[in-house]
């Protein structure tokens, strides 16, 4: 058992069920057969287990919404991912009976406190999220407050957190890449992210397990922040590396417009005199006629409403996350008609 505070985890441990169920013999004890909610009820008499504020606020009627916070985390604000996903939930909520709020946490002193505001102010059922990362404490909030959830990414390092579906990347970078290679792109390197970053570090591993198994070593490669200036530096060097004739698969698609940018500095044509890849499908992939991996998110919208309708009703969490394989969008910069 943890120190301090007992949590809902403690008390899912002791009596030997799932989080879930301890927040519905809190909140919807009708949910449950008698026998365990005899035996939750039990454990949580015993363990002196008090529910937080948050959950003491929740009520059985429904608001027929699901929250969805904007610029979450980090460089939320520059993912040419969120507008479109946004819209997305939007239009999956219709088919699911529901709407979409969305709220924002600037200034907050934590990252939970927008949530505590919209749960105590009793304006959504559940939430969707996004931006997770490496020791999000969303999660386990919402847990000890009993209120369902789904996230778009997933919980990294917590196997034990099911609800959530990602685009595999590594998939998608791995289908840009062997597309390079099969349009006769001699060598091919990569523009990705500071290491330690999971998203990338995920499409990075398509890029590297492609290559190896057809023979070409993995590299040159280079890194930078999510950030045009920086991108197009970069890929400076790369493209020395890579010369003419070879490619540069990048993890975004702002780092392929700034090897674009790179490549016309140096009188070098997208596609016939270098490839060039993104991920994303934005609408920066499209002016610059690049190509690009799309992801799904419609059906990740649809999938994870699906997801959290479940939860409110008593449902067990899934077994597994879901990842969706995103789709290769191919454009004037990788041709292979050289």
């Amino acid at each position: 058992m943890s120190a301090g505070r007992v949590t809902i985890r403690d008390v899912a441990a002791a009596a030997g069920v799932s989080r879930q169920t301890v927040s519905n013999a809190l909140i919807h004890p009708e949910r449950l057969k008698g026998p365990t909610l005899e035996r939750v009820q039990a454990v949580i008499r015993e363990l002196g287990y008090r529910p937080s504020n948050a959950a003491q606020s929740l009520r059985s009627q429904r608001t027929g919404a699901v929250g969805f916070e904007l610029l979450s985390y980090g460089e939320a604000n520059r993912n040419e991912v969120a507008y479109p996903f946004t819209v997305a939930l939007g239009e999956m909520a219709i088919g699911h009976g529901c709407h979409l709020v969305t709220f924002s946490s600037a200034g907050a002193q934590t990252l939970t406190e927008g949530y505590a505001d919209m749960v105590r102010a009793q304006v959504v059922d559940a939430f969707v999220l996004a931006d997770t990362h490496p020791g999000d404490p969303r999660p386990d909030w919402l847990d000890e407050a009993g209120v369902p959830y789904a996230a778009f990414g997933r919980l990294w390092g917590r196997d034990d957190i099911t609800s959530w579906a990602d685009v595999d990347g590594a998939a998608g970078l791995a289908d840009a890449t062997a597309h390079l290679l099969d349009a006769g792109y001699e060598r091919i390197g990569y523009l990705g992210w500071p290491h330690g970053s999971a998203v990338g570090d995920d499409r990075r591993a398509g890029w590297a397990t492609t290559l190896v198994p057809r023979g070409y070593p993995a590299g040159p490669e280079g890194t930078c922040e999510q950030d045009l200036r920086a991108a197009t530096m970069a890929a400076y060097g790369l493209l020395d590396q890579v010369g003419r004739g070879g490619a540069i698969a990048c993890a975004s698609d702002l780092l392929a417009v700034g090897v674009e940018r790179a490549a016309r500095d140096r009188g070098w044509r997208p596609g016939i005199d270098v490839g060039i890849t993104g991920v994303d499908d934005s609408g920066m992939a499209e002016m610059f006629d690049l190509t690009t991996v799309a992801q799904p998110l419609t059906a990740i919208a649809d999938y994870l409403l699906g997801l959290v309708h479940k939860r409110l009703e008593g449902g067990p969490p899934p077994e597994a996350g879901a990842l969706f394989r995103p789709t290769l969008v191919t454009r004037a910069s990788s041709r292979s008609d050289r």
